[in-house]
């Protein structure tokens, strides 16, 4: 059961009050699920992010199916999940089955007023999904607004640098407080900036992937084909490139392979899953 005070289970005795009287101020969206139904278990998160995001401008009702059979009965239930969505007293909406989460939003957004959306969590919604144009704008007016938020400053950065104007990038990160260039952020920017400038002097993939069919072993294109998926966000190719590149010809380049694995850790995290796999490779290798 869900610590969230926006959820709650309903019964046959708390319908009354908790549901159809507590409507007359809360829209309550009713779930009626059972442990042995998968998509329930697939529709529940979904539901249970929207409450607690919707920060109480309506109440979810979790009603188990198996255990309030009187209760599933009189709602008119026929098949798992029914999500019903009321309103005064009265059923206004809903849906069955598993719906996609932006499906689900659609139905909320006819009954129910949406919170205001934090702009930083926006603009980092709108660059996830490529709008880097959309990102931009909104962190630049919150940089106007609070200039000395180097957090926002490192991603104006970061996304100047993935627009091409790396001068600007550059200029962001050699102003950050010595302090501030060690945080994790300022190591992706300047990791990333790094990767950028060599873009322009890499070979074509197809060239890349041909020299490697002849000749696997050939450290100049191991390491020009691993930068060519660093640009590309394919940062686990590119790390098994690196490895390769290490077994092939550790020294090559001063260490090149070992330097740029160090760099992509960085850049990514150690929260970062491959970091944690290619590390231990890194420290075998090594080993």
């Amino acid at each position: 059961m869900s610590n969230s005070p926006h959820i709650f289970e309903a019964t046959m005795e708390n319908f009354q009050d908790k549901v159809m009287t507590a409507s007359s101020q809360t829209p309550i969206l009713i779930d009626v699920w059972a442990d042995w139904c998968a998509p329930c278990k697939q529709l529940m998160p979904i539901l249970e992010k929207l409450a607690d995001e919707y920060q109480g401008q309506f109440q979810l009702a979790k009603v188990n199916a198996d255990e309030q059979q009187q209760l599933t009965a009189s709602l008119g239930v026929r098949s798992l999940p029914t999500v019903i969505l009321v309103k005064d007293g009265q059923a206004v909406d809903g849906f069955n089955g598993a719906l996609p989460e932006s499906e689900i939003r659609a139905v909320l957004a006819k009954h129910v007023e949406a919170p205001a959306e934090d702009p930083y969590e926006k603009a980092h919604r709108l660059w996830g999904q490529g709008d880097v144009e959309g990102a931009l704008a909104l962190l630049s007016e919150m940089n106007q607004k609070d200039p000395d938020n180097l957090k926002v400053l490192i991603d104006i950065a970061q996304l100047k640098a993935e627009l091409g104007d790396i001068e600007t990038a550059e200029q962001v990160l050699e102003s950050l407080p010595p302090e501030e260039k060690m945080q994790t952020q300022a190591k992706q920017l300047a990791a990333r900036i790094k990767f950028i400038k060599q873009a322009g002097e890499l070979p074509p993939v197809a060239e890349l992937e041909k020299t490697l069919e002849v000749n696997p072993k050939d450290p100049a294109a191991l390491h020009q084909l691993a930068l060519q998926h660093v640009l590309k966000e394919e940062n686990a190719q590119a790390m098994e490139l690196l490895i390769r590149l290490m077994q092939a010809d550790a020294g090559y380049k001063d260490g090149v392979a070992k330097t740029t694995l160090i760099e992509l850790f960085d850049k990514l995290g150690n929260g970062n899953p491959d970091v944690r796999t290619y590390r231990r490779k890194l420290y075998t290798l090594m080993h």
